[in-house]
């Protein structure tokens, strides 16, 4: 069931289930004159049951000296240790093990710049089915060969604004199953495990911060949390040369947007998910903006500071707090979500040494 409000009222009547089935995972629910759209907590409960088995329980870091830069108390999830090096087998292999047998025995196909990609080569072959994957021309040649090395067939395109037209050419042709990568219901209650873990880590957080491309990762992760802490802050993080969500939140819906060349190659999708837009709309208490250097110098520190060998999108959220970004009372309980590690070291390594020492360093 899906619960929804009647127009200008607090009332909450029950809607049935759409014969797909495919909105049991998310819940309107009244709030004021409006619905607030979320992944419903028992979905993101039972998500995590059924991918458990496959998956770490990633740590959740203290990190004192770039807490103490940051003027909070930081811990880091540190999802770049996860399988395949990212968040995204959470909510893909939730997904596929949603998926009744005869529907993916045709196979899967899906588009990614790379850690969806792999997490849906790597899920593809857990089931034992084939894989296809549309990817950008430009995509990191390890996670090209990543997803090689899971048994997936690549497909590469140059056009990044239509690589969804061209994954529909790739649906049509093989009549697998195409795995969203960040605007399935299904998908976002993998990724809101996340945030299950955060809080029974860390109960007493008072702020999560989370990069947003797509905004799979943000929307489950957000629809958890204020679930079971509605006092704790949600802050997204952006590119600031080609956000994603804040065009779309001004629209009133996805829209295309032009993405710069960076080291987060993660957070650059041509829209964002219609299903995230919408929890975001109240689910989100912020979003802030990042450069390209605050990017660099946040993997440097991060790799100095943390240990943690991390890619552009997966330092977003760090770089946000290291350069102020996010104004919190001091002290304040602050977990960062390192989102993935999947990065060419020969980039990676070459932009931290041209990018020089942090400031303010411990």
């Amino acid at each position: 069931m899906r619960e929804v409000s009647g127009a200008g009222s607090n009332d909450i009547r029950m809607v049935p289930d759409r014969p797909l089935g495919r909105d049991r995972c998310w819940t309107g629910r009244a709030h004021a004159a409006s619905v607030t759209v979320v992944i419903d907590l028992e979905a993101i409960r039972a998500a995590a049951v059924r991918i458990g088995p496959h998956l770490h329980r990633t740590p959740l870091l203290a990190a004192r000296s770039l807490g103490e830069r940051a003027g909070v108390t930081l811990a880091l999830k540190a999802e770049s240790l996860q399988k395949t090096g990212s968040f995204k087998p959470r909510g893909a292999l939730n997904i596929v093990l949603s998926l009744p047998p005869e529907r993916r025995h045709k196979g899967l196909v899906t588009v990614s710049a790379g850690n969806h990609a792999q997490a849906v080569a790597w899920a593809a072959r857990i089931v034992g089915v084939p894989c296809t994957v549309v990817m950008p021309a430009g995509a990191p040649q390890s996670k090209i060969a990543a997803v090689k090395g899971y048994g997936a067939t690549i497909v590469l395109h140059e056009d990044r604004a239509t690589l969804f037209d061209r994954l529909r050419e790739e649906e049509a042709r093989t009549g697998a199953f195409f795995v969203h990568p960040f605007d399935d219901p299904v998908g976002l209650a993998g990724a809101g495990t996340t945030g299950l873990e955060i809080l029974e880590d860390c109960p007493h957080a008072d702020a999560v911060v989370v990069a947003i491309g797509g905004g799979g990762l943000m929307a489950g992760v957000a629809s958890a949390v204020k679930a079971i802490r509605p006092a704790c802050r949600v802050i997204g993080v952006e590119l600031e040369a080609g956000p994603g969500m804040k065009p779309a939140l001004a629209a009133g819906k996805p829209v295309p947007v032009t993405r710069p060349k960076t080291l987060a190659d993660g957070l650059t999708p041509p829209f964002v998910g219609a299903l995230p837009l919408e929890i975001a709309r109240t689910c989100v208490d912020e979003i802030v903006t990042i450069t390209e250097d605050e990017i660099v110098e946040a993997m440097r520190s991060l790799m100095l500071y943390a240990k943690l060998y991390v890619e552009g999108s997966g330092a977003a959220a760090t770089a946000a707090l290291l350069a102020g970004k996010v104004k919190l009372p001091a002290a304040s309980q602050v977990v960062s979500i390192v989102s993935g590690g999947n990065v060419d070291p020969e980039t990676a390594l070459a932009a931290i040494a041209a990018h020089g020492a942090p400031a303010g360093a411990a």
